[in-house]
């Protein structure tokens, strides 16, 4: 059985026993979390989609870390003008694994 999810405005497949790199959640390590906003689920011959969501399913999820993903370093230049200025950022991520699917 798999489910695809919304959060933090993206959508990720996800089955049972994954772990996921999904944008940062206020929640704690270990912390057990619920997410409600199912878009579809599929069985092996059969699948549900929502309009926008599927009535009554939900994701359960443990959450294992927060942290930052690796700096992304950025450029900036205007020719002729000697103006360059170096930038760098690093995206805050919640890792999540999952623990059951509720269809």
């Amino acid at each position: 059985m798999y489910a695809i999810v919304e959060t933090g405005g993206k959508q990720y497949r996800v089955q049972n026993g994954d772990v996921v790199f999904i944008e940062k959640l206020p929640a704690e390590a270990e912390e057990v979390i619920t997410f409600d906003k199912v878009i579809a689920v599929g069985k092996d011959d059969a699948m549900s989609v929502g309009a926008p969501y599927v009535d009554g399913a939900t994701i359960t999820a443990k959450v294992v870390k927060n942290g930052k993903s690796k700096k992304v370093t950025v450029w900036t230049y205007k020719s002729k003008k000697n103006a360059k200025r170096k930038m760098g950022h690093r995206q805050p991520y919640t890792k999540v694994e999952i623990l059951a699917i509720n269809a």
